[in-house]
């Protein structure tokens, strides 16, 4: 995957900016046209491979939870240094950490968007056994088990899911299979933002499919519900899997994100964190 295809798009002179973070054993590539989107419709936009993914499979059975927050954590301060007003969102994994933000930085955010948000796994992909990978947790099992990506690829269009099959099978876009030590620190990290929902303020926009292979809108819906953000949105995508910047819905998607965040762009002042 060479450098994972990290990407910034940058405006002269902007003050607003997106960090995007991409999901579990995935690529800043499944972010890239919806960062172009944003990109033209004002706002500058930083999506950079997290800890663990990239070139190199065996990196990834050795990253934890604390290092995909450090990371995020980093990137967050980085910006809030060079931009007035700043947005995390994510897809998956990515949508978690963006959450992890908003928990740890409370109002020092215009706003969320919280895509695919994967705080359990139980989808329609999810095979029977599920049930076990706890038990595969707590023993060495975890770092020698992988779960196989195949059909969908959280993709309802047909067209579209061709073309990533082959990507990820050349392993230009990501990885093709969900390593148990993988699954097991995104469980982690799961815990731990689901018990620090209620600090999240920053308004916040929650897209899900109601056909989601990954993870079902139990997820968005319990993000919904225990926030503390006085403005919060959930809208459910009827003809769509996991992979909601990529499927049939793409461009609802992509508008409905911009129209939610030109909501806050009028700020004057620059938020104190």
């Amino acid at each position: 995957m060479g450098n994972c295809l990290n990407f910034e798009l940058i405006h002269p002179n902007n003050n607003k900016a997106v960090l995007l973070f991409h999901g579990m054993t995935g690529s800043p590539f499944e972010l890239k046209k919806f960062g172009q989107h944003l990109y033209l419709h004002g706002f500058d936009v930083y999506a950079d491979c997290l800890p663990g993914h990239g070139d190199d499979f065996n990196n990834i059975q050795t990253v934890t939870y604390n290092d995909w927050l450090a990371f995020a954590y980093q990137k967050f301060e980085e910006l809030n240094f060079k931009y007035d007003e700043i947005y995390v969102g994510g897809l998956c994994l990515g949508a978690l950490l963006a959450l992890a933000i908003a928990e740890k930085y409370q109002h020092c955010i215009q706003g969320i968007l919280s895509l695919s948000t994967t705080l359990f796994l139980d989808g329609t992909r999810m095979p029977w056994y599920t049930f076990l990978i706890p038990i595969g947790f707590s023993t060495i099992t975890r770092f020698f088990y992988t779960y196989p990506e195949g059909e969908p690829y959280g993709i309802k269009n047909e067209k579209t899911r061709y073309i990533i099959k082959k990507l990820l099978e050349k392993h230009h876009v990501g990885l093709d299979n969900y390593p148990m030590s993988c699954i097991y620190e995104l469980n982690r990290l799961s815990k731990i933002i689901q018990k620090n929902l209620e600090k999240i303020f920053a308004p916040i926009l929650i897209i899900h499919s109601t056909e989601d292979d990954l993870t079902s809108p139990q997820s968005a819906f319990k993000v919904y519900n225990e926030i503390s953000s006085a403005d919060k949105s959930l809208i459910l995508l009827e003809n769509s899997y996991h992979m909601i910047l990529y499927d049939n819905e793409k461009k609802f998607v992509f508008q409905a994100c911009t129209d939610f965040i030109n909501k806050y762009t009028k700020t004057k002042e620059k938020l104190l964190c």
